[in-house]
């Protein structure tokens, strides 16, 4: 049958002819596989596993820059609360106290080889982290109390802690949140200078961080009352 070129109908002057040939596959030629029939390869599961291992290299780091000068590192099981209750809780912690939620293999890793390392023990579950920047650790673990108080959380407790190379069990928190007080060691060294020697020898016999803040304390004092002279 002989070929007739057709032209299709345009809104233009122009036609575009076409051969039926062309519209008709030839038996006796197998047709090759070209890049048209060939799906490219998604790269969209590259590009997330990139962002991915970004993030949790930029988490890392922050979890080292906030062990700089910090003085305890709680964990806090916060599975089951909401954002608002973060926020909330947030906003009630002393300037000094950063609150970060990330997952326990980032902060392991961030920890590893440092005296934060004795907080393997509470790396279970999910933990948001509790980074302390002041001496005053009571004054910085009471305004979680008061809000698990409030809120009703008792199951989100703290899952432990580190404080001075030593870990804290959930059932020992007691003991850091009843650490005296700057305040109340310089009192109890203004008090045992005034007592008798063996009052002092009762305070000098203290925890040997007890009377590294009072004799910090008193030279503080000292200091202060030369410069006024």
């Amino acid at each position: 049958m002989e070929a007739t070129l057709l032209s299709l109908p345009s809104s233009t002057s122009q036609s575009y002819p076409f051969s039926l040939k062309s519209h008709f596959n030839n038996p006796l030629i197998i047709p090759s596989p070209t890049h048209s029939h060939l799906k490219p390869k998604p790269r969209t599961l590259t590009i997330r596993s990139a962002i991915s291992r970004t993030k949790k290299e930029e988490t890392v780091e922050t979890v080292k820059q906030q062990l700089e000068d910090c003085y305890l590192l709680a964990g806090i099981s916060y599975k089951g609360l909401t954002v608002k209750q973060f926020q909330e809780l947030r906003s009630q912690l002393p300037e000094t106290t950063k609150l970060l939620v990330a997952k326990n293999t980032l902060v392991l890793k961030a920890i590893e080889g440092t005296k934060w390392e004795a907080l393997k023990p509470c790396m279970k579950g999910m933990n948001a982290w509790l980074f302390v920047h002041n001496e005053e650790i009571p004054a910085a673990l009471k305004p979680y109390r008061a809000f698990q108080k409030e809120k009703k959380l008792e199951e989100n407790d703290f899952t432990g802690g580190v404080f001075e190379g030593k870990f804290y069990g959930p059932d020992e928190f007691k003991t850091l949140e009843n650490l005296p007080t700057r305040a109340e060691i310089y009192a109890q060294l203004l008090g045992s200078l005034k007592g008798p020697a063996s009052a002092v020898v009762g305070t000098i016999q203290a925890p040997a961080r007890n009377l590294v803040m009072v004799l910090q304390a008193y030279v503080k004092k000292l200091e202060e009352e030369g410069g006024s002279q």
